[in-house]
């Protein structure tokens, strides 16, 4: 770039170029896709490191890495070369029938990395929902059991077997009819407190009851947990976050994550982890199971694996994974874009950079770093908490829309940021693993500035 690496601010946004694409898209685009006002959003015209231009002229920090996607950079130069190399020579295989040479490499690679190692069985995918989908769909064929447990304020994915063990009913109740009736919730605990009314609750779940019921009184609830709903038996699959990344950053407390294991194959039932967005170096850990040296039965992971490009995976020990029967011919799991070799060759490279570069390293360093100097420079009763692992922080202002608000100003300050949590209240941050010095500086004075003039409100 010609320009430091930093915001810059020409035109005030959303400027008239992107106004002119948010009419263009709205002619073209169902309405229920990108949402348009007259403060939000602005368009992106090119993107490298931690900085995106707009289609104005002006130039952000990206401080949520594209959805947790651009985990190495945006346009990394050795994950572009590799794509523009692969581009020359094959772009689409057939996966599942005639694989791309990619695919092997890209897998071998990533086994590389899991806790089960060479034990390791993978099923690759496109979203991060499709990984949701095949984990529960494994775990229906190694148990016999369909019912799941999952937590409230869960984001599993849109998907329809997804979709059933998100726990926001923004998101369920326009299709509730369709969604699978088999899963109960459970309260995801940030104290020590919450956690033991979790784990009393997924006793409960675990052994399909509902509070108050005898061991002789089995039933499940239906979808959100509500009692009287289909009769399912005990659940084959617990589903969780080890951190609750679009609930605001939410952190359980030490050992609950390893009593939920403990519990849950007790139970007979296996347990899934969820690791899409928290996953691959994001909280300082190449997993977020390190934290709390829990292994689970199956991961999902995606968003930053594919560097840019669509990439996820389902993945366990071969143990569970092998409940899939050999293939006859006709895969029970499969896509057309399966094992697609630009988005595997992009896979191995990210991977050789998150190594070659240290970025887990980095993000429980420089994560932590930001996560103290906020705590120092924010007041605190603009703020109920700062809570994350690594660069993946939540700042819970403690108001409804306050998190929406703070998005806002930080857009007019040369920031991208998102809301989270339930009611928009938390700011959350989730930036590339490559800001430089100056950049965090920058961000660290207009968040603190963003949170000020959006108010946070009484905790």
């Amino acid at each position: 770039m010609v320009d430091p690496p930093l915001p810059r601010i020409v035109t005030s946004p959303p400027g008239p170029a992107t106004r002119d694409l948010a009419r263009r898209l709205r002619r073209v685009e169902s309405r229920n896709v990108t949402y348009l006002s007259d403060h939000f959003p602005v368009f992106w015209s090119r993107a490298r490191g931690a900085v995106v231009d707009d289609a104005d002229g002006n130039r952000y920090l990206d401080l949520t890495g594209a959805f947790g996607v651009a985990l190495a950079g945006h346009a990394h130069p050795q994950i572009t070369a590799a794509i523009r190399e692969q581009a020359g020579i094959l772009t689409h295989g057939m996966g599942d029938v005639h694989p791309p040479v990619r695919k092997v490499e890209f897998l071998e690679r990533l086994a590389a990395i899991l806790p089960w190692g060479e034990r390791s069985r993978i099923t690759l995918a496109n979203s991060g929902s499709e990984a949701v989908e095949i984990a529960l769909k494994t775990t229906l064929l190694a148990t016999g059991r369909p019912g799941v447990v999952a937590f409230r304020g869960a984001y599993h994915g849109l998907t329809l077997g997804s979709l059933a063990a998100t726990g926001r009913d923004d998101f369920r109740e326009p299709f509730r009819r369709r969604l699978y009736s088999g899963v109960r919730f459970v309260p995801f605990p940030t104290t020590a407190v919450e956690a033991d009314e979790s784990l009393a609750a997924l006793d409960l779940a675990l052994a399909a009851r509902e509070p108050g019921q005898g061991a002789g009184d089995v039933s499940s609830g239906g979808a959100g947990g509500v009692p009287g709903g289909a009769t399912h038996g005990p659940p084959g699959a617990v589903i969780l976050e080890p951190i609750q990344g679009r609930a605001g950053v939410r952190v359980p407390p030490p050992g609950f994550l390893a009593e939920v294991a403990r519990r849950t194959r007790a139970a007979g039932a296996l347990l899934v982890f969820d690791e899409i967005f928290s996953g691959l170096g994001r909280t300082g850990r190449l997993f977020a199971l390190e934290h709390d040296g829990v292994v689970p039965d199956l991961i999902c992971v995606g968003k930053a694996l594919g560097g840019g490009l669509p990439l996820s995976a389902c993945a366990g020990p071969v143990s569970v994974m092998d409940a899939w029967p050999e293939s006859p011919g006709e895969a029970l799991h499969t896509s057309t874009f399966l094992g697609h070799p630009l988005a595997c060759t992009a896979g191995i490279a990210f991977l050789d950079v998150l190594e070659g570069e240290e970025l887990t390293a980095y993000a429980a360093r420089e994560g932590a770093a930001f996560r103290e100097a906020l705590e120092r420079e924010l007041p605190r009763d603009s703020i109920r908490e700062i809570r994350g692992r690594g660069f993946f922080i939540g700042i819970d202002l403690g108001r409804p829309g306050a998190g929406v608000r703070g998005t806002e100003e930080a857009l007019r300050r040369g920031l991208i940021v998102l809301p989270a949590g339930a009611h928009g209240e938390v700011l959350e941050l989730s930036p590339p693993l490559v800001l430089s010095a100056l950049q965090r500086e920058v961000a660290l004075e207009r968040v603190v500035e963003s949170i000020r003039i959006a108010g946070g409100g009484d905790p």
